[in-house]
């Protein structure tokens, strides 16, 4: 694989940043994620875990190096595929929830969900082991990206930081996250909730605010909230509560 001796290369290029990195030695795309992971989350069981997945699947590992390839592309990635697989935050949360998403559709809900929680905690996203998104997706920076469950995103979907798909507290049930379809572009900061709809190349601007469906090729923008009703949703306590 092309990307595999990109990244040797790359690490011979710098020795000291070889050292840093501390990958050891790797020949093929499974032993790369899992000595990365272990370095990222400090615990060599999740990088065991990412390994064991990646070399069970062919076609996840194809997808990864597609979200991979995309994300360079899209971002002018100076280094191209092998600096966005070693540096790129955004590129390494996708990673980790496609071996999440994986485990949980076999069935080991509790090992997703601990493989999510490790990730989450030193990349600073939150996305659901059972949130489906397709391929190509470019996660630009990743701090603070936040998916729901049911939430799915088709794909060549391109979202950047702070962006969170989420529910209303309205609904509950299979579908209360939103579906946000192929090449659709989120900017920063903005909030999407519910069982929306967001069309095919639609553009979501940094800070939108959305609660409707947006149709296909549409842009969806503002952030001013405005009171119209009664407060639907509260998690106080009244029976018993001296409060």
């Amino acid at each position: 694989m092309d990307l595999i001796e990109d990244v040797k290369a790359a690490l011979r290029a710098s020795r000291r940043g070889a050292t840093v990195l501390n990958l050891g030695v790797f020949d093929t795309f499974p032993e790369l994620a899992g000595r990365l992971f272990a370095q990222i989350s400090g615990n060599v069981a999740v990088g065991s875990t990412v390994q064991s997945v990646y070399a069970a699947d062919a076609t996840l590992v194809e997808i990864t190096t597609y979200d991979i390839a995309e994300t360079a592309r899209r971002n002018f990635e100076p280094g191209g595929a092998a600096a966005t697989l070693l540096f790129a935050r955004g590129a390494h949360a996708v990673m980790a929830h496609r071996v999440a998403h994986k485990i949980w559709a076999d069935g080991d809900t509790t090992l997703a969900l601990a493989i999510k929680t490790s990730c989450a905690r030193v990349l600073s996203n939150d996305i659901h082991p059972a949130a489906k998104i397709g391929a190509g997706f470019w996660l630009d920076h990743g701090l603070g990206f936040v998916a729901g469950e049911t939430s799915v995103i088709e794909e060549d979907v391109s979202i950047w930081h702070n962006v969170t798909l989420g529910s209303t507290l309205n609904t509950g049930g299979a579908r209360r996250h939103p579906h946000i379809g192929s090449g659709v572009v989120i900017g920063a900061g903005a909030t999407i909730l519910g069982e929306v709809t967001i069309g095919a190349n639609a553009n979501i601007s940094a800070g939108a605010i959305v609660l409707e469906d947006v149709p296909v090729g549409m842009r969806a923008l503002a952030t001013k909230a405005t009171v119209r009703e009664t407060a639907r949703v509260s998690f106080l306590n009244t029976e018993g509560s001296n409060k």
